[in-house]
């Protein structure tokens, strides 16, 4: 079984698209698994909506307000097999992407890897990161590696077997952990195949969102960085990187002093 995971806060505006997305998909054999991490808006009338006018299956769970990784952990403990595709609240998938996900799944059957990474285009169609003969690969690699020749966020999923056991840590006082600290686990559990020819995934990154406010989400949760930059010296593939990790380090350890 196929799971898309949606982890939401306050994304009423958002999540139609998302859904129309899931709903129009050529391969609707999956389930849409939704954790509401203690939304304020209107959410939950419009999920409840989707649920009542839908031919996919919809999962919505409904926690008190942890952060994203906290919403994530909620969803992965409730699946027991198969594998989760994580899409979040302000993104969408491209048309064939699950038809194109079982056919990853079938074509990679005779080997356990742990997960499966597709490629992110935005909503015009343009690739995030770096889209050449280089990046257009086939091939099975670890997240740095592929962090390397990709240059840009990538769409993972994962066996629901090997991601149970690998759980954001949960920190008092913050609510965000890079999602890479457990990618890189999960990835040296079993390995990652990635098709880098391969965009399953639309998004675009929004005022206010993780990505678009790293800066400031650094500064809120120094402790949840520090302990992804810490694990990430060793992974990072040459010295320069390893360089920019051990400077994270630091601003990490600055941040969480003046918090103190």
């Amino acid at each position: 079984m196929i799971t898309v995971l949606t982890a939401t806060y306050n994304r009423a505006h958002t999540l139609t698209r998302l859904y129309e997305s899931l709903s129009t998909q050529a391969d609707t054999d999956f389930i849409w698994l939704i954790v509401d991490d203690g939304s304020s808006d209107e959410t939950a009338q419009l999920i409840e909506s989707f649920i009542a006018s839908s031919a996919i299956n919809i999962v919505y769970l409904r926690k008190a307000n942890g952060g994203k990784h906290s919403a994530l952990n909620t969803g992965v403990e409730s699946l027991s097999d198969g594998w989760v595709l994580i899409v979040d609240s302000d993104d969408a998938l491209a048309p064939h992407a699950i038809a194109n996900i079982r056919s990853a799944i079938c074509e990679q059957s005779s080997r356990n890897y742990a997960g499966l990474c597709f490629r992110k285009a935005f909503f015009d169609g343009k690739v995030v990161g770096r889209d050449d003969a280089l990046s257009r690969v086939r091939k099975e690699m670890l997240p740095a590696k592929a962090g390397e020749i990709f240059r840009g966020d990538l769409a993972y999923m994962f066996r629901v077997k090997v991601i149970k056991k690998y759980l954001f840590p949960i920190i008092p006082g913050e609510n965000f952990v890079p999602e890479l600290y457990i990618w890189n686990k999960v990835a040296e559990d079993g390995g990652v195949f990635y098709y880098g020819d391969l965009a399953i995934y639309c998004c675009e990154y929004l005022e206010g969102g993780y990505s678009a406010g790293f800066e400031s989400n650094l500064r809120r949760n120094p402790l949840g960085f520090l302990i992804f930059y810490v694990s990430q010296i060793r992974r990072e593939p040459t010295w320069l990187r390893k360089l920019k990790c051990i400077i994270r380090v630091g601003q990490c350890l600055v941040f969480a002093s003046r918090r103190s």
